[in-house]
């Protein structure tokens, strides 16, 4: 039903194969349990990541409109305005974009290296702003005078989380759903970093569609269950009318919510020891602002038995891996 609902909206094929779903050998031997990963870091767009699913169904509707410039928002080391800058310069558009320091950090490395570095390569034009507490309207005011000097804007939502974005992971979930399918595990539960949620909530009514149960797992990396399930479920909800199916009853919204401390884009001791860890044993790269924290989540989880029975477990890499360029050394 899902797959036949999808084929109604244009997208842009910014990711021509699936990514992989891999098995970490090393880490797993490390942990006593199976632990997969699914690669969504290894995306072909600018360095890799979960955006670009999500741009392939916003930035093929900003051409359909006829935009001329996408405007977005994020911190100063976001991965989604590093993606959203490079679809605009691949597909000759301009790109806007509005930048937060949620960390209030005057470090060099976190101003002018990792994504912000890759802003400037691709072209976009930052203003920098006090915080993003009210994001839509500085979008809006930013979209507006845009208008006013004859450009054509197209406004991505922050993380590109609204519900034609979240199709990107309702399509991302079939696919995981396939390649689960394929390796013939039982995963106990699947993993993910919950943020602005368009991931989360997309993935998760795909699963749930494809494979009714699978405990699908968020770990929140800026705010805590209270604030962010209504964030999740509401989108969840969106993204099932534009699609004009129901949310399954059975479908559960988890969220660990103990992983995200001290506050969104600052890295804790679990969260470097997380990142540590997979180098170390994986050569794969987490962040210290998403996959770092999330994947501290499920260290935690499994140490503390929160993931029943001995069945594999899977994590989703939504990449973000640039950004360890703008934290000082001594943060990693």
């Amino acid at each position: 039903m899902l797959r036949q609902a999808l084929a109604r909206f244009p997208r842009l094929e910014l990711i021509p194969t699936a990514t992989p779903l891999e098995h970490l050998p090393r880490l797993s031997q490390h942990l006593g349990r199976d632990i997969w990963i699914k690669r969504d870091d290894l995306t072909p767009l600018a360095l890799g990541g979960n955006k670009a699913r999500k741009l392939e169904f916003l930035a093929a509707d900003a051409l359909t409109q006829g935009a001329d410039v996408l405007v977005t928002a994020g911190a100063i080391q976001s991965n989604h305005v590093r993606q959203t800058a490079a679809v605009a310069a691949k597909l000759g558009l301009g790109c806007l974009a509005l930048l937060e320091n949620p960390i209030g950090t005057v470090d060099r490395n976190y101003l002018s290296n990792g994504n912000r570095l890759l802003l400037e390569l691709f072209g976009a034009e930052t203003e920098l702003v006090a915080n993003l507490d009210n994001a839509e309207q500085l979008l809006d005011d930013a979209c507006e005078r845009l208008r006013a000097a004859g450009r054509k804007p197209y406004l991505v939502p922050i993380g590109g989380s609204n519900a034609l974005g979240a199709l990107g992971y309702v399509r991302a979930g079939l696919e995981l759903a396939e390649q689960i399918e394929r390796s013939g595990q039982a995963f106990a539960a699947v993993v993910l970093a919950s943020g602005s949620a368009g991931t989360h909530s997309g993935l998760a009514l795909a699963l749930e569609e494809a494979r009714p149960g699978t405990r699908v797992v968020g770990v929140t990396v800026s705010r805590p269950d209270a604030t962010q399930r209504p964030k999740v479920e509401g989108l969840l909800q969106r993204t099932a009318e534009l699609l004009e199916v129901d949310v399954p009853a059975a479908l559960q919204i988890e969220l660990w919510d103990g992983y995200f401390a001290p506050r969104y884009g600052e890295p804790n001791a679990a969260t470097l020891e997380a990142i540590r860890l997979l180098a170390g044993l994986e050569g794969v790269l987490l962040d210290p602002v998403y996959t770092g924290k999330a994947f501290a989540g499920l260290l935690d989880g499994l140490a503390r038995g929160a993931f029943a029975g001995s069945g594999p477990l899977l994590f989703l890499h939504t990449g973000g891996a640039p950004a360890l360029f703008a934290y000082h050394p001594e943060a990693i």
